[in-house]
């Protein structure tokens, strides 16, 4: 089914037609960034009353990010703040009574964890640790806490030294590092050690080790915290994704979801190659969900939800036909509803199957809030078919609603005091299709506020990363402060990308760059078919996976005035060979070792192009990222200025993938992208 262009008016902001002609009207800009907030991790309360949720803020003078706990009734009453203070508070959660809340915080210099008595108010740190305790529960009767944390180790020990004279510092001495995974985006370089499990009293006392062996219980990297402990409703046991393969640094997706006694016996209730995790234990005690797949080495596989009996056994894939993603498993107090999330076609759903069925019911959509067009979000389920999430639409950033079925209300208005005075851009849906292929490809514009059709505008096609990630009808600083600047944002869900099912998401394996360049370029030449964006003033950028189609891009045409591109891979080999990520490099985007095939490696990396390129380009790295690491910018930088090209390389220094952590630099980051691109605007060719 072809949909060519316009499908649907997705959001508008309506606005009079004297404030359209104003040249000062109040848009938003990057500016806005500390005013903004976030909402997440909605909680439900046992009875249903009350939801706690996350509220988190930018401070101007620290320049830092910080968040807060809130409460208010189950009808938005009541609103107000539990927890104060430039503090990270976080994973707020109701012990099984409803009379206490268990949450993280470092109001004490370093994250803990705390307990709450709801009707006193009186709160005590019931931890004092080393190391950070992670995604903590309550056992069914709230008596203990189970959490995961790093426990350290000795590295490896080549040498010996003398010790220094007295009163003397030597250098700090060198590192012996052995693992493969030594170090992480956003975590930096990793400690010696494994991620465990621990239980504690939930009144505090001493935090006992219930894991062993040297095997990352939650995730495959130290202190990630990636997967969730879950309780047996009799409280004698906790489940757990690992994996405990002795290969598992080379088969890291390889996890199984096991079931550890509080005396430390363990046993596995799965076993198949691939990744099980994101268990949910159904509260009647007879069944366990979760998600996963058969590896079969794709670069995109869906993960499907799976239900089995309380022990493992009769394990069956639960609502196949759905072909999307799911995760963020709940289940109904009553046992008799199974919750999860799912993307379609850039739109995150909350649904829920009954055991026995397969049938999908969808109960709300618009789960978002992180800002951006990508998905996130969360959601919690609470008693009667009631649950809470955070949402996010074009014109909404991020906001708690609660639901029974379909009836979903808004409850929160946290960016009402600076939305509500400000003109956003309009956000169209289009269909188009490929160049290619005639495939149907999906995206949407923003146009720029007060628009005027019989205007002809600069054109930004802005490229999500991933590769496997995907853009929907969401709220996003970054294209709408684009769009406050005078430009018409495209931003498409190419071939590859997620919430399409497996096939369209498989479109790009093992060929990535390749016919996602055409989705995009076709996705310009519908915009420009529209009639009011100006064919000679098209501008091009996207980071991560965007910041690999964006310089692949300017090697293919030279129809761009500018490119600004953010945290590339530019070397497929130099690449598998550097990045945090080296195993889903070599065994699921490529069919073999660089060193196998380094044809292949480098007929699908940019540098491959860099002779063709003409374009004026700004390429943009955090220093500390280790995802895309900063030699690979470095490689395309120079690479630019040796073709004689007109480059600049913008180095963003403490920042991680995104560049997101410090409020002035993720300004910076939408300010750096606008001001290269005004450098070219209007420009003759």
């Amino acid at each position: 089914m072809n949909r060519l262009l316009i499908v649907a008016v997705v959001a508008s902001v309506a606005v009079p037609a004297s404030a359209l002609a104003q040249r000062d009207m109040d848009v938003l800009t990057a500016e806005d960034v500390f005013d903004l907030e976030f909402v997440s991790d909605p909680q439900v309360s046992p009875d249903g009353s009350q939801i706690v949720f996350v509220r988190q803020w930018s401070d101007p003078h620290t320049d830092r990010n910080f968040s807060n706990l809130w409460i208010m009734n189950d009808n938005g009453s009541g609103q107000r703040s539990l927890t104060t203070g430039k503090q990270a508070d976080s994973w707020p959660r109701w012990s099984p009574d409803g009379q206490r809340l268990l949450y993280i915080s470092d109001e004490t210099g370093t994250p803990q964890l705390h307990v709450r008595w709801m009707d006193t108010g009186a709160t005590t740190r019931i931890t004092n640790l080393a190391e950070e305790p992670r995604v903590p529960a309550w056992s069914p009767d709230g008596s203990m806490i189970v959490y995961s944390s790093f426990v350290p180790q000795a590295g490896m020990q080549l040498i010996s030294m003398p010790d220094p004279p007295e009163g003397v510092e030597w250098a700090e001495p060198a590192r012996v590092i052995h693992e493969l995974v030594h170090r992480f985006d956003g975590a930096g370089d990793l400690e010696h050690g494994f991620t465990h499990l621990f239980v504690i009293p939930s009144d505090g006392g001493t935090p006992r080790q219930i894991t062993s062996g040297d095997f990352h219980h939650g995730g495959y990297v130290g202190r990630s915290g990636r997967g969730r402990p879950v309780w047996s409703p009799d409280g004698a046991s906790v489940l757990i994704e690992a994996n405990r393969h002795p290969d598992w640094e080379l088969e890291n997706r390889n996890t199984e979801i096991y079931e550890i006694s509080l005396d430390g016996e363990i046993s596995a209730l799965t076993d198949r190659n691939g990744p099980d995790g994101g268990v949910a234990v159904s509260p009647d005690g007879r069944w366990i969900a979760y998600t996963g797949f058969d590896d079969r080495y794709q670069g995109y596989q869906v993960t499907g939800l799976y239900m089995a009996n309380r022990d493992g056994s009769d394990a069956r894939q639960v609502a196949a036909r759905l072909d999307r993603s799911v995760g963020g498993l709940a289940w109904s107090p009553d046992s008799g509803r199974l919750y999860f999330s799912y993307a379609d076609m850039g739109n995150t759903r909350v649904a829920y199957v009954e055991p026995g069925s397969d049938e999908v019911h969808v109960v709300a959509e618009n789960m978002g809030g992180s800002g951006s067009a990508y998905g996130g979000g969360s959601f919690s389920v609470g008693p009667r078919g009631t649950f809470a999430l955070t949402v996010s639409t074009p014109a909404m950033l991020s906001e708690v609603a609660v639901g029974a079925d379909r009836d979903v209300r808004v409850l929160t208005s946290v960016n009402d005091d600076v939305l509500a005075h400000k003109t956003l851009g309009e956000v169209e849906e289009l269909w188009w299709p490929s160049s290619h292929d005639g495939l149907d490809i999906h995206g949407w514009i923003i146009k720029p506020p007060g628009f005027d059709p019989s205007r002809r505008y600069p054109l930004i096609l802005e490229i999500h990363g991933g590769p496997f990630a995907n853009y929907g009808d969401r709220f996003d600083i970054e294209k709408q402060s684009m769009a406050s600047a005078g430009y018409v944002v495209l931003y498409t869900n190419p071939r590859g990308s997620t919430s399409y099912g497996e096939e369209f998401g498989n479109l790009i394996h093992h060929s990535y760059p390749g016919n996602d360049f055409h989705d995009l370029d076709s996705g310009v030449d519908a915009v420009i078919e529209l009639g009011y964006v100006d064919p000679e003033q098209l501008y091009i950028t996207g980071g991560s996976g965007g910041g690999v189609l964006s310089s692949w891009s300017i090697g293919m045409t030279d129809r761009y005035k500018a490119a600004a591109v953010l945290y590339p891979v530019i070397n497929w080999y130099s690449f598998a060979v550097s990045a945090d990520i080296p195993i889903t490099v070599s065994k699921y985007w490529f069919p073999s070792m660089p060193w196998e095939d380094p044809e292949h490696y480098m007929s699908r990396s940019p540098i491959s192009l860099v002779g063709n390129v003409t374009t004026p380009t700004m390429v943009m790295t955090g220093v500390e990222d280790y995802r895309t690491p900063m030699s690979e910018s470095d490689q395309y930088f120079q690479a630019l200025k040796l073709e004689g090209v007109e480059a600049v390389l913008v180095k963003v220094p403490g920042e991680p993938h995104g560049i997101r952590v410090r409020p002035s630099h993720f300004m910076q980051k939408i300010k750096y992208i606008v001001g290269w691109f005004d450098r070219y605007r209007g420009m003759a060719s």
